[in-house]
This record gives C-alpha cells, structure tokens and sequence, in this order.
C-alpha cells in the first residue's frame, strides 16, 4: 500500500473510527443508545435543509482551514485568523454600507477591504517576528485578544448604527453589496428548499479560493520556496531564499485569506455586522488543517465533517442525548488525526529506509557476483 494512500486515506478513516468509538463509550457511560444517537443524528443531517446548512457552515471554516494552511506550510502557526476575520468583516460591513455602485465592484470592494484589513492584521505577528524574534503563536493569540476588544470597542462607539429597533448592528449594506444564494441552481436540478434555508453563493468564491491555494502552494515558486523553508530553513536560506521575506510574505497572504472567513456570513446572511456575529471559525480552521493535512480537498472534506456534525447535533436536544457528544468527537478527530499520521508516517519512513537497505545489499551482492 502506497505511503500517500496510508497518510491520505487510511489515516483520516482510523482517526474517525477512533472518535466515534470513544464517543460511544462515552454515550453508553451515560445510559445512552449509541446507535439510536448516530441513527438520529444521521436522519436529521442528511435532509436537504440540513444539507444546505451545513455547507453553510463549512465554507467558513474551510476559509479558515486555508489561512492557516499557508502558515502551516512553512512551519508557522498562526492562529490570529479569529481576531483578523472579525476585525476584517467589521470593518467590511461598515465600508460597503456607505456607497451602492455596480454589483460585481461593490462585492469585490468590500471583500478587498475585508483582505487588506486581515493582511494587515496578521502582517503585524510577521513583523513582530522578523523584526522583533517574537514568536507568532504568542504574538496571535495576543492579537486575537486585541481585535476582540478593539472591534468591540469600534463597534459600539464607531459604527454602530443609530436604530431605534431591537437589532444592534452596523448600517445595512446595499442590496448591490449582497453575494445572492445559490438556491435558484438548486432548484433547477430538482432540489426542494424550504424557505429560509439559502446555500450561500459565497461557496463558489471558496472553491475558486482552494484553488488559488493550490496553485500558490504547489504549482509557483513561491509556493517551492514555502514549502522548502518549512522542510529545511536552513537550507532554503543557503539557497538563497530570504527567510524574513518568506515569514513577512506568508503572514500577508494567511491574513488576507483569513479577512474573508466572516464574508460568506456577512454578504450571503446578514447583510450587516450584529452584535452577535458569529466567532469560532478562525480556532475551528485549524483543527479542520490539522485534519486536511493542508490539502485543499482534505480540508474541504474536513470542514464538511464539522459543518455537517454541527448541525445534525442539535436534534439531540430533543431526545436527551448531552450535544457535547459532538465536541467530544471533533476534539478527539483533530488528536487521533495527529496521533495516527504520526504513527502512519514512521511506519511509511521505516518502509523505506527497509527498501533501500535491502536494494544497497542486493545491489552489492550483484556486483561481489559480477566481480
């Protein structure tokens, strides 16, 4: 069996049978029929409505999962991606609601702000650490903290909208700034929605972004020269690459990526920054990496998992069954992930180092032969 089908198959499916085997344990601790649990969970999840949101869910997070990847791919953990999307998507709500212009430019208006923003953001860890030596994981999750308060602060004091109603949020974007669903599609192949269930048209603009992460990663030279400075700094910097126009590099473009994780919430959903705009899905991103192995359709496939988890969990609200069995699952899916991979990978690295030994001593057997 090929090491990447051990590593990109096998290992994500024993992390999962390992998950749910220790949830079941977990649920039968608790009195509480396994399979009657699953049984509901999977009933209720695989109806179209709950289909649709849970892909909902999952655009954001595979967004999320991206941002990361990019760090992760040169040996940086970033894990301001919380602070810059909710900084970002401030910011983009209050920009895009001041003006209406054609629809195409008001979209990408506002999600070039909400890139910038989350550059900048993010960029601030990469100085910190070219600059300053500081390493990125303390100086983002200082940041996180940091943006929380600030868009807190700026939300209720700058751009909050002056309403008399019940709703607190920012001034409502114009309909030329809002991304349409795409459930007309939906429809034309025959799939009933109910009213109010919208699969965000933001989804495409995610897909377009898995492959531009594609392309950046494996197909460009910068994307050779990411990958090298997190394989072997040392030697990327003897082979001339510049490791603090790498770290400087990396950190923009996570950022940017990670000020668009809040748009498909913001353009395809509210229309408007509330007060209780959703968080989460800059932490989430990086357990969906983790379970992606930073590859593009693996995270995808990752984030579906989550989103689809997430969702299919609130039935069991109506049946006793505790919804932290869902936690339970994804926290331990992102360990056995990287419990397994680790233990896949040495067993892959052992193969090989047991093929070429045996090929050296045939090889030399040949030549005592031959001689």
């Amino acid at each position: 069996m090929g090491g990447k089908l051990l590593t990109n198959v096998v290992a994500p499916a024993i992390a999962l049978l390992i998950a749910f085997g220790i949830a079941a344990l977990a649920l039968l601790l608790a009195g509480i029929d396994p399979l009657f649990a699953f049984g509901e969970m999977l009933t209720f999840g695989t109806t179209a409505e709950s289909m649709i949101i849970a892909v909902n869910r999952a655009i954001p997070l595979f967004v999320s999962a991206l941002a990361v990847a990019v760090g992760f791919k040169m040996g940086l953990f970033n894990i301001g991606v919380e602070g810059a999307y909710l900084l970002a998507a401030l910011f983009a709500a209050y920009v895009g609601a001041l003006y209406s212009i054609t629809p195409v430019l008001h979209v990408a208006s506002i999600l070039l702000v909400a890139m910038v923003v989350g550059a900048i953001w993010n960029g601030i860890a990469g100085w910190l650490k070219v600059a300053r030596g500081v390493h990125e994981v303390i100086s983002t999750i200082m940041l996180n903290f940091i943006a929380i308060s600030l868009s807190a602060y700026l939300f209720l004091n700058v751009f909050k909208a002056d309403t008399a109603g019940l709703t607190i949020a920012t001034k409502l974007i114009p309909e030329t700034g809002w991304i349409p669903s795409l459930n007309p599609w939906l429809e034309f192949f025959g799939v009933e929605v109910r009213a109010g269930a919208d699969l965000h048209g933001f989804l495409i603009i995610a897909v377009f972004l898995g492959i531009f992460y594609h392309y950046l990663v494996n197909k460009s030279r910068f994307g050779y020269d990411l990958r090298a400075s997190g394989v072997n700094p040392s030697a990327a910097e003897a082979s001339g690459i510049n490791p603090k126009s790498m770290i400087m590099k990396t950190m923009l473009i996570s950022g940017g990526i990670a000020g668009l994780v809040g748009m498909s919430t913001l353009l395809g959903f509210f229309h408007q920054y509330p007060q209780d705009f959703p968080t989460g899905f800059g932490f989430g991103g990086i357990a969906v990496a983790l379970l992606g192995r930073n590859n593009p359709i693996g995270m995808a496939f990752g984030a579906l998992l989550f989103g689809f988890m997430n969702r299919s969990a609130l039935i069991l609200d109506f049946h006793d069954v505790p919804r932290e069995i869902v936690t339970i699952i994804q926290g331990i899916v992102v360990l056995a992930v990287v419990i397994v991979y680790e233990v896949i990978s040495r067993y892959v690295q052992r193969r090989v180092v047991a093929a070429a030994a045996k090929a050296t001593s045939e090889a030399e057997d040949t030549g005592e032969v031959a001689a």
